[in-house]
């Protein structure tokens, strides 16, 4: 499976194309809808989000609500174009010939933005050039992939959700048994955080934030049941699953690290107390009939799924917009300058969950199709069944 997407923040819409879905998979444009909602809740966000409603339309690679095996067009329009489409018109207009050129040009460049940085690789003199691809507006088209990967992997019995562990600053207490369902627990809560107490506090963070004219990050843990041993290989460097998933978390705007496991805790430690113990667990073929005492690995060894639950912690920068802006140079004039303050959250914490349990569920559904193949669905869960049945003759 493999995606790409198009489209400017403040253009017409936002699309992603996804190719190698099997035939025969049911999906409707509710299952899309549901996780472009979830995107765009979450405390601290922006006013862009009570303007956009998202909602997804499905242009190509289905009929009668089943995926034909082509590839699956997926668009959102963006309802604000309509107060930007003389910015963003993509044909001439005659003011572009003007000294002041088209308005809302942005020559103060963000601090922490892709502004200064693509303005000279690209050769533009509007950083609105960079900007407008650069936003995160783009992952609602990542969200919608996403909710396909992810229909893909409920049918296979694999389920993702996400919940919120810090946010600026405030630690969260996770609970010592994670509910059977993550997101429907964490998305009661919004800033989608499974402690009360820590909800409280972090909700107080983001209000002082935002009387201050400041941005919050914070951290989010992905959680993945139900994986089948052996997703990945360890034999060539680009098949390992933990490299395939740090590469696409990473790829996330303001995503600066991710951590399988205990991550960066466990190089503080000896391994005795870093390793996972083998134990018998007959009657689970998705595990190999065996099963770990702890989970410190985050269900990846050597670059394949154990089976265990998989455990991802993906760590997200304050946003580079500020309401009060930092310091910088006016590319038009080379002076020092204030930034420029775009429209923007206080924090995206909570959404960025959502983002990156699409972007996991992209790497897992490319990778179990990798792993067991086949044109429909049919196919694919014969095959799996199958490498199963094999799996649980081996450790009994």
């Amino acid at each position: 499976m493999r995606f790409t997407t198009a489209g400017e923040s403040h253009g017409p819409a936002v699309l992603a194309i996804v190719e190698g879905v099997p035939a025969g998979l049911p999906l409707l444009a509710s299952h899309i809808d549901a996780e472009l909602a979830r995107r765009q809740q979450g405390y601290g966000r922006g006013r862009r989000m009570a303007i956009e409603q998202d909602h997804v339309e499905l242009l190509s690679g289905l009929r009668a609500g089943e995926t034909l095996g082509s590839p699956i067009t997926l668009l959102v329009r963006n309802r604000d174009w309509v107060n930007w489409e003389a910015v963003m018109d993509p044909a001439p207009r005659p003011e572009d010939e003007t000294p002041e050129g088209r308005r809302r040009q942005l020559t103060r460049v963000r601090p922490g933005h892709a502004d200064l940085t693509g303005l000279l690789k690209y050769d533009r003199a509007d950083a609105r050039d960079i900007l407008e691809r650069a936003s995160a507006r783009e992952t609602t088209a990542r969200v919608a992939a996403g909710a396909v990967a992810r229909r893909l992997l409920a049918e296979l019995g694999v389920t993702i959700g996400s919940h919120v562990v810090r946010l600026g600053g405030v630690a969260a207490e996770s609970p010592e048994t994670l509910p059977d369902d993550v997101n429907a627990a964490a998305d009661t809560s919004d800033v989608r955080c499974l402690d009360p107490v820590a909800a409280a506090a972090m909700h107080a963070a983001i209000d002082a934030a935002k009387a201050e004219g400041d941005t919050l990050g914070g951290v989010v843990e992905v959680v993945v049941c139900g994986l089948p041993v052996g997703l990945g290989s360890h034999v060539s460097w680009d098949r390992k699953l933990d490299g395939r998933l740090a590469q696409a978390i990473c790829s996330i705007p303001a995503v600066k690290g991710v951590a399988m496991g205990d991550g960066f805790a466990a190089a503080d430690r000896r391994g005795s107390a870093v390793h996972d113990e083998i134990v018998p667990h007959p009657g689970d073929a998705r595990r190999g009939n065996v099963a770990r005492r702890t989970n410190r690995a985050g269900g990846l060894e050597g670059g394949m799924s154990t089976g265990e639950p998989l455990l991802l912690r993906v760590a997200m920068k304050p946003i580079s917009t500020l309401m009060r802006p930092l310091g910088t140079v006016d590319v038009a004039t080379g002076q020092t300058a204030a930034a420029a303050a775009e429209r923007s959250d206080v924090t995206a914490v909570p959404a960025m969950g959502v983002i990156a349990e699409a972007m996991t569920a992209l790497v897992l559904a490319d990778a179990m199709l990798e792993k067991f193949g086949g044109d429909s669905l049919g196919e694919l869960r014969r095959n799996l069944d199958g490498y199963l049945a094999r799996v649980a003759d081996r450790v009994r």
